[in-house]
């Protein structure tokens, strides 16, 4: 069968799998990417953790915080020369503030003549990529947090603290330091019960495809299953990830650690990350 290289080379940029490998793959999948990556990972050959595109074009993330909202924006423009630009910062930070105070959407008027208008000014094509504002009610903290100069990276957290603990400094700390972590760590999912039962399942079905060329009997291969289920997850839900201040405890421990010194409860509510050019599941 003839296998085009762009497709080896997509399947190479979203498994990390080496060439020949992504190549055999197509061939065997009858050139059906979303088959070719599954085989990949039941091989071992593919990160089954990697559900998130690449990035591939420039912008900037930007993030803001109210009394009762959260927003996050992606701005996208041609080169990274324009993401770094004065007026483009303004535009997005601009856009980011109206679209919050007046509940617009990314298509509407006030938006898309906002953006051709700073087209023809700074001579270069954008546009808005994607935009969310999530509301942050009573005894919610909310922080956002932007990496680097570049703006590339953009995080948005939400925490809940029980009475009247939410404005407390070690419980905004606490919300501020998971926003590193969101940033540094990219979860897939805030926990397992949020992750969708078709990924579960074939997760399942490539760990078992995995466990079986062990040549294990089947009581020890579904142990093996579990246990690789188990440690996946661990990988890709927030809550279950060690904390990046302190590996040796979950972030959900880390909360309750926070919540015990407080007098109260606190708990994960929501979160976003965003990066510049990367896939929105």
């Amino acid at each position: 069968m003839d296998i085009k290289a762009s497709d080896v080379k997509k399947l190479r940029d979203k498994t990390g799998a080496g060439m020949m490998d992504c190549k055999k793959a197509l061939v065997d999948a009858g050139g059906d990417a979303a088959k070719a990556e599954k085989i990949l990972k039941e091989l071992g050959l593919a990160a089954a953790a990697k559900r998130m595109g690449r990035a591939t074009n420039e912008g900037r993330i930007f993030t803001r915080v109210t009394a009762d909202k959260a927003g996050i924006l992606e701005l996208s423009c041609e080169t990274d020369f324009v993401a770094r630009n004065n007026d483009f910062i303004a535009l997005g930070k601009r856009l980011l503030e109206t679209m919050m105070d007046k509940g617009l959407s990314a298509d509407s008027d006030e938006v898309n003549t906002e953006i051709k208008n700073a087209i023809s000014t700074i001579k270069e094509n954008m546009a808005l990529r994607r935009f969310e504002s999530l509301p942050v009610a009573p005894g919610e903290t909310a922080v956002d947090y932007i990496h680097g100069d570049g703006g590339n990276i953009g995080v948005l957290v939400k925490v809940k603290a029980d009475g009247d603990a939410s404005d407390s400094q070690a419980v905004r700390q606490f919300a501020f330091d998971l926003a590193l972590h969101v940033a540094a760590f990219r979860p897939a999912y805030l926990s397992a019960e949020r992750v969708e039962p078709s990924y579960l399942a074939e997760q399942e079905s490539i760990f078992l495809k995995q466990a079986q060329n062990l040549d294990k009997p089947e009581n020890v291969l579904q142990g093996i299953v579990k246990g690789k289920m188990k440690k996946h997850l661990a990988e890709i839900c927030l809550v279950d990830q060690p904390f990046v201040k302190d590996d040796k405890k979950s972030v959900a421990q880390m909360a309750a650690d926070v919540g015990k010194a407080a007098g109260t409860t606190v708990s994960v509510v929501d979160y976003r990350y965003y990066r510049v050019g990367e896939d929105a599941d």
